[in-house]
């Protein structure tokens, strides 16, 4: 028997499971998640008069390999039914804005809105294209974001488009953030093309390659930015919970926190509270310090990358008022870190999904949500890889802490172990 242990019952170790399931190869399926539910930072609040608060990811992009294969999982799950769709055409996601120098400012869209200075910029982002594409090839293997946008684009850019950007989806600081970690895109079309305006427009490297189920077509065909579900984003990990809860070769554990990995003569032994459970293989979904703290002394320079992964903890604050109060429509506005470094920006939910509106608000602290990605941040990777194959670790890393942040990243990740494990034969 083939015993697979998924450490973490986050949307990561949820989709690894999924995936799993759906093997031959794979006799039993073990889930070990330390809280009360599962889901991870996918976590919503439905109130009885109809209000969904999001204390996580407020809505999920459909675009690319990831997106498309999300939106397959999301079909097969028969969810397509309770999809709460944004086109690009959709206000939310024409305008949206940048609060600088205690002002609203609409960011340019279109060719007109590059053509022309709007503020907060002091020229036509026009010029900054058209001068990037002069712009030599950088010659360090990792850079800043902030320093590669602004030797690419200009510093102007980099300090207040930039730096709201990395603060609003990283939530954290663009001086010392990687690209090629956190926007490879940009990092690949710059090595491949020699231009971001190149690369983007012909194509800087091979890309997974996912193919589109009916939803994602759809997606395709309706011009989506955006979605999210009638109850929520909770309701994508409740329904694989419930998929995995039907499969007779899975066994979930909630309030099952692991103590201890060690290695055994064939594979792992996992020390819980309340015993002592044997694996085959290890997939972890856990936070990089947490599974840090589980493995034994002998994968001593696994557990320093692990531990040197940085994290950054954010609260989210749901507000909902009487009647319709907001100054402008949008998706929402971002600030750079020169006019609030305690802010990092605001969504008008309203908007994208006015299905979520009634009540008031709450606040939701998310302690160490998401990994930073510093400059260097593949080198650790690659070298966490490399002791794993070195020792011939029966151990799969996935989750956000690795390559990816987003909820399609993290869900991705969890497929890619799932092929690469059943590619080697387990």
């Amino acid at each position: 028997m083939r015993t697979i242990a998924v450490l973490g019952g986050g949307i990561g170790g949820l989709a690894a499971s999924y995936y799993l399931c759906k093997s031959p190869q794979i006799s039993k399926v073990v889930v070990f998640e330390s809280s009360n539910r599962f889901g991870g930072r996918l976590w919503s609040t439905r109130r009885s008069d109809g209000a969904v608060f999001e204390h996580g990811p407020r809505a999920i992009r459909p675009a690319g390999a990831v997106g498309h294969n999300t939106l397959n999982m999301v079909d097969d799950l028969g969810l397509a039914m309770e999809i709460l769709p944004v086109t690009h055409s959709h206000v939310a996601s024409k305008n949206r804005y940048l609060y600088v120098n205690g002002q609203l400012h609409r960011m340019p869209s279109g060719i007109s809105g590059l053509l022309r200075t709007v503020p907060p910029f002091s020229r036509p982002l026009l010029l900054n294209i058209a001068m990037e594409i002069l712009v030599k090839k950088g010659t360090e293997d990792d850079e800043s974001i902030h320093s590669f946008v602004s030797r690419r684009l200009g510093k102007e850019l980099a300090d207040i488009a930039v730096d709201s950007l990395c603060r609003g989806v990283f939530a954290g600081d663009c001086k010392k953030l990687s690209v090629r970690s956190c926007l490879p895109l940009l990092y690949n079309a710059e090595q491949r093309r020699g231009s971001l305006t190149l690369g983007l427009l012909l194509g800087s490297g091979p890309n997974p390659v996912v193919t589109p189920g009916p939803l994602a077509q759809r997606s395709i065909k309706e011009s989506w930015a955006q979605w999210s579900l009638s109850r929520g984003l909770e309701s994508l990990a409740e329904s694989i919970t419930e998929y995995l809860q039907q499969s007779e070769i899975v066994q979930l554990h909630r309030e099952a926190a692991v103590k201890q990995i060690s290695p055994s003569a064939s594979g792992w032994m996992i020390h819980l509270e309340d015993g002592v459970i044997s694996a085959d293989h290890i997939i972890s979904a856990l936070p990089a310090k947490a599974l840090a703290s589980s493995l034994p002394p002998s994968c001593q320079p696994l557990i320093q990358e692990l531990q040197d992964i940085s994290t950054v903890t954010v609260a989210v604050v749901n507000l909902e008022y009487d009647g319709s109060i907001l100054p402008v429509k949008g998706f929402g506005h971002l600030i750079p870190s020169s006019e609030d470094r305690g802010v990092l920006g605001v969504v008008y939910d309203s908007v994208s999904f006015p299905q979520h509106n009634r009540p008031k608000g709450e606040t939701t602290r998310l302690t160490d949500c998401i990994p930073q990605y510093y400059q260097g941040h593949y080198r650790r990777v690659e070298a966490m890889q490399r002791f794993i194959r070195k020792n011939n670790l029966s151990l799969s890393l996935i989750g956000s802490s690795y390559d990816g942040v987003s909820v399609n990243e993290v869900i991705f990740s969890g497929r890619t172990a799932v092929e690469e494990l059943l590619g080697r034969g387990v």
